[in-house]
């Protein structure tokens, strides 16, 4: 039972990743998720102001006040909610959010929101609610629609039926298989009752998902009774079904809902997958160190053996594997960081390194100043195992050396090349002098 205790103490203790929201039912601010930001937000005339948050970054916790006593002023004017985009990831991805916090107003057009650019205060968030508004009143006075483009009957829209493409046996290969772009496909039949209520959100979220994701991910439609070949190939036995089709992949079936909203999210965790990796810098100064800490949940780095213990292509491979799981990790918000032994000995000794163990990778909690090492091989294997256990809230960490990120030097970039042995000036005995008896 002790035991029990002691590993829940310290499972809450060391929770890297695992934290609570910042806001509750009793607040102005209305929560918002995948489940319901269609039926609040996008289908509601009203104006909407839109935090997109992660429940462990620092800025984003110095605004909640704010952003509550902004929701109160405003209640019954203009609505204000916020995303757990750290849980809701499908979501902030959708609006292109890749840093927090990240405001948004949903405006006359709820499909292109604007982003917020104003002060972080009470004031000058209801200031520019209040603006937002006029503006949306002068829209409508000059004749523009203002809430939402979708139709509220079938709580999506027509969208742009072009957007949908029409897949057929003979252009399915060459438009589809031979793209290096993500298909979502709905088989249909033009007589099915449900086809034809999935036909308004289908449409909705195709227009929506080409403007998110710049034409990436697309939609397509195949009328099964006509192309009865492509419905035999995929196993077609009932309608509507949709399949997921990567390049060079067997396609998958769609096991989500069947809203606008429900479609964009898969749409946008497909986009997501083709995001660039982050970028793995070298640490050259205090400021690389600093920005990358503080602005990721995590970071991680790694320190590798001198240039002269291995060499450009040894530093090469090391530097590869971490460009491997940086890609795998992409999803996460983690920045990645490495240096070269003894050029940051602060830095090493603040994470217990300090001299030996090279390779070695540390992951740091800047926000709670923890870290934690990695204990088994530098490898792909290795140090998957070692961020999985991370992001689930598990594995030993220790408080980062003096509580504060550790003064950087300042050093040159690695060139890409081999390291170069110091020389030595020749030294001239002439000048030394020895007694006889010591030659």
């Amino acid at each position: 039972m002790v035991g029990l205790f002691l590993y829940s103490v310290l499972a809450c203790s060391l929770t890297v990743l695992s934290v609570h929201g910042l806001y509750s039912a009793s607040d102005d601010v209305v929560e918002l998720n995948p489940s319901n930001f269609n039926r609040e937000v996008m289908q509601s005339d009203s104006l909407w102001l839109v935090e997109f948050y992660a429940p462990w970054c620092g800025h984003c916790k110095n605004l909640t006040p704010e952003w509550k006593k902004a929701a109160t002023a405003l209640k019954g004017i203009v609505k204000v909610g916020a995303v757990d985009a750290d849980q809701h990831n499908s979501l902030g991805g959708q609006y292109g959010v890749r840093g927090f916090p990240t405001i948004k107003i949903f405006g006359a057009n709820k499909h292109k929101p604007e982003d917020y650019q104003g002060g972080r205060s009470s004031p000058a968030i209801v200031d520019a609610a209040l603006n937002a508004l006029r503006s949306l009143v002068k829209d409508r006075l000059g004749g523009k629609t203002g809430g939402s483009d979708y139709g509220r009957q079938s709580g999506g829209g027509a969208g742009n039926k072009k957007d949908v493409v029409e897949l057929t046996d003979d252009n399915f290969d060459s438009t589809v298989l031979d793209s290096d772009d993500f298909w979502m496909v709905e088989f249909f039949a033009p007589w099915c009752g449900h086809c034809k209520n999935l036909e308004p959100e289908w449409t909705a979220a195709a227009t929506e998902v080409q403007e998110q994701t710049k034409g990436k991910v697309k939609l397509g439609a195949v009328d099964a009774t006509v192309h009865q070949g492509l419905a035999s190939r995929y196993g077609i036995r009932g309608f509507p079904t949709i399949k997921v089709f990567r390049k060079g992949e067997e396609p998958e079936d769609y096991q989500g809902g069947r809203t606008r909203s429900d479609i964009v999210a898969r749409a946008m965790d497909l986009y997501s997958d083709n995001i660039p990796p982050p970028e793995l810098q070298e640490i050259l100064n205090e400021d690389i160190l600093k920005k990358t800490c503080e602005d990721y949940q995590l970071c991680i780095i790694s320190v590798l053996p001198h240039i002269l213990d291995t060499g450009a292509s040894g530093r090469n491979s090391y530097l590869e594997v971490m460009r491997t799981m940086a890609e795998k990790y992409k999803k996460k918000m983690w920045g990645w960081l490495w240096t070269e032994a003894g050029a940051q000995m602060e830095l090493e000794s603040s994470l217990g390194i300090g001299g030996f163990g090279y390779p070695a990778m540390a992951a740091i909690n800047a926000r709670k100043m923890k870290f934690a090492l990695l204990r088994g091989s530098f490898s792909e294997t290795g140090i998957h195992e070692f961020l999985r256990e991370l992001s689930v809230g598990r594995g030993s960490t220790a408080t980062v050396g003096g509580g504060a990120l550790p003064k950087i030097n300042t050093v040159e970039p690695w060139d890409g090349n081999d390291g170069v042995l110091p020389t030595e000036d020749d030294i001239d005995l002439t000048d030394v002098d020895l007694e006889k008896d010591e030659l």
